[in-house]
């Protein structure tokens, strides 16, 4: 006799019809060798509690007790149980509950409707028909539908990734199935917030953040949202010691410049000896073969050097924007194939990091900079308007560079010290970016940046820019094998 008549083995289905197994299992039960979950249910998993068991095959139970049902409202999006141990189901002519250990089945009158999909034994239905179940307003309707602003963020995301022909086509579906469902209640509601996302109706329907910003032309993405306000607490936790900027003669102010746009670059790509590039910038030599990095070179060095780009910062979200466009189109200049100073027109990638979408960029980047408003240590913004920029990438090229431009603008706007990232601490500036992008965690991003800014304040700028080139070499900067040699201090 097969006792594991599950697909999943840790499930026996022993109905009463079937006596012989049935009782079996009841034996099983007395020896302690299995546990009764519901009448013709056991498991013979005994070590685990009966709620985990129950819940990770879930699937197997309502393929057995309610085979031919469809996964709908929000369980039909969450394709499982909800965090509550929620699922939703249609099926038959009756609403009933069923509940099994950390499992609760919501049974709704109905069943298979065109354009539900095939899941096994069961079904999950159309993103028509779940959309429409979800915008139900009835007593007792709530621990069915998903929340309002849950709908609203979904729809904005059809938009976003679809385009408005499929967010348009969803609706034409919905008014469809509504008329043949009695779901015309529930269309109203849809009509209304697509109309709105689509800015040819009042935005009063909208409740979510993210809706709204769509409606007011300004969306942005929620994903960096929940980036920046994980680096938004984290810096809020963080004790920031302020380091004085004491490059303040114009020599100083010059070798601190020049170097400053000699790494960038050279992070970048941009590779140029020291010579060369003291050429370029104090000899005004063009580099005929490399026209265009010859002007990198030159662009970073007069945003680093000259107002407003050095310490003019921004005030409000529209001057930020500005800004940000005119030392991107300063650094950029000599590539017009790179739209310098444009927002990109399409979605940039390094790595496994996809950047925010263009349609995105202008509302991600208000959004971010209302956290650096928000900010009240002046060390704690800077860090944020990097990431802030870094993480959008809101150009086609150039957005290491203005990023980093746009943290020493906030530096030298609290006459706080620049921060210099050289080339051997390339690979431990770029980690913890991705450590922040991709795992939200803060921690490395932040230390990180006080002990490049601490480094680069130890710096000793007015001193002659050869003497200075020499205590740069000391300090490892201009190595490229990071397995053979570390940034110290020059001290």
């Amino acid at each position: 006799m097969n006792l594991r008549n599950s697909p999943c083995a840790e499930l026996t289905f022993a109905p009463a019809s079937d006596r012989a197994l049935s009782s079996l299992m009841q034996r099983r039960v007395k020896e302690g060798k299995a546990i009764r979950i519901a009448p013709g249910i056991f498991t013979l998993q005994t070590m685990l509690p009966l709620e985990t068991v129950v819940l990770r095959n879930w699937k197997s139970l309502v393929e057995h007790e309610l085979p031919g049902s469809v996964l709908c409202y929000k369980s039909a999006l969450l394709g499982q149980p909800d965090d509550a141990g929620v699922l939703v189901v249609s099926r038959g002519t009756r609403a009933s509950t069923r509940s099994y250990p950390g499992l609760t089945i919501h049974v709704r009158p109905g069943g298979p409707a065109p354009g539900d999909a095939p899941y096994g034994n069961l079904f999950v239905a159309s993103e028509t028909r779940w959309v429409l179940e979800c915008l139900e307003a009835v007593k007792g309707s709530t621990s069915r539908v998903l929340p309002r602003e849950r709908i609203e963020a979904h729809l904005d995301k059809v938009l976003q990734v679809r385009g408005e022909a499929k967010l348009n086509m969803l609706r034409d579906e919905a008014h469809t199935f509504a008329a043949a469902h009695g779901r015309d209640k529930e269309f109203r509601r849809l009509d209304q917030l697509i109309g709105a996302l689509l800015r040819t109706r009042a935005a009063s329907s909208l409740i979510s953040r993210q809706a709204l910003g769509r409606a007011a032309g300004k969306p942005y993405d929620p994903d960096r949202l929940r980036l920046f306000d994980a680096l938004f607490a984290g810096l809020q936790q963080t004790p920031l010691p302020p380091f004085i900027e004491m490059a303040t003669t114009p020599r100083a102010l010059d070798n601190r410049a020049f170097f400053e746009a000699y790494f960038s670059n050279y992070i970048e790509g941009t590779t140029f000896t020291v010579e060369e590039a003291e050429d370029i910038v104090y000899k005004g030599v063009v580099l005929t073969n490399r026209l265009e990095d010859t002007h990198d070179i030159l662009g970073t060095y007069n945003a680093a050097v000259t107002q407003p780009w050095r310490d003019t910062f921004p005030t409000d979200g529209e001057r930020f924007l500005a800004w940000l466009k005119s030392v991107n189109a300063l650094v950029m200049a000599m590539r017009p194939e790179k739209h310098p100073g444009e927002w990109k027109i399409k979605t940039n990638q390094a790595g496994s990091t996809v950047f925010v979408h263009p349609d995105l960029v202008r509302g991600t980047l208000l959004e971010g900079f209302e956290k650096v408003l928000a900010l009240s240590d002046p060390t704690a913004r800077a860090f944020m308007t990097m990431f802030v920029v870094a993480e959008v990438h809101p150009f086609t090229d150039g957005n290491g560079r203005t990023a980093r431009l746009a943290l020493n603008c906030a530096l030298s706007h609290a006459a706080l010290a620049r921060i210099i990232v050289p080339t051997v601490f390339r690979e431990d500036y770029l980690l913890p970016l991705k450590a922040l992008s991709h795992q939200s965690d803060p921690a490395a991003y932040i230390s990180m940046l006080q002990r490049l800014q601490a480094w680069s304040a130890s710096l000793n700028y007015d001193q002659p820019r050869g003497a200075l080139r020499e205590q740069l070499s000391r300090c490892n900067a201009f190595e490229e094998d990071r397995n053979t040699y570390r940034l110290i201090s020059p001290d």
